[in-house]
């Protein structure tokens, strides 16, 4: 049996992650940023989950999720209770993982056609 990737040319896809880097398409990217199945937000300003404020979930929610994949660098670290909650009160899930596993997940997510923004949180 022949397996043939086929991927709709209008979404954004994750091509690789690491604790450092996300490359989106053939876009490097080395600060923390939004990414979205049509929208790159490279300007988020966190770079830990430290600095994940209600201003920072704002801007989350601004893209309008279904689910948020958290990605928190080389390992998974869980963001404050009040972040979570600000996600929980909206009904809208959460899922810290490593940025790799971040990646992985929001193309599976993406090419089912679901409401996935990935936040990558990195260093630079």
């Amino acid at each position: 049996m022949q397996l043939t990737e086929q991927r709709n040319e209008q979404q954004l896809f994750v091509r690789k992650a690491d604790a450092t880097t996300v490359v989106v398409i053939d876009t490097t990217f080395t600060t923390s940023l939004l990414l979205s199945a049509d929208e790159a937000v490279a300007d988020f300003p966190a770079r830990g989950v430290d600095q994940l404020d209600a201003a920072a979930v704002e801007r989350i929610l601004a893209l309008k999720p279904e689910v948020v994949l958290l990605g928190t660098g080389a390992r998974a670290v869980f963001p404050a209770q009040a972040v979570l909650g600000a996600f929980l009160r909206r009904g809208i899930g959460l899922e810290t993982m490593d940025n790799a596993a971040a990646a992985r997940t929001f193309n599976v997510l993406v090419g089912e056609g679901r409401k996935v923004v990935a936040v990558f949180l990195l260093p630079g």
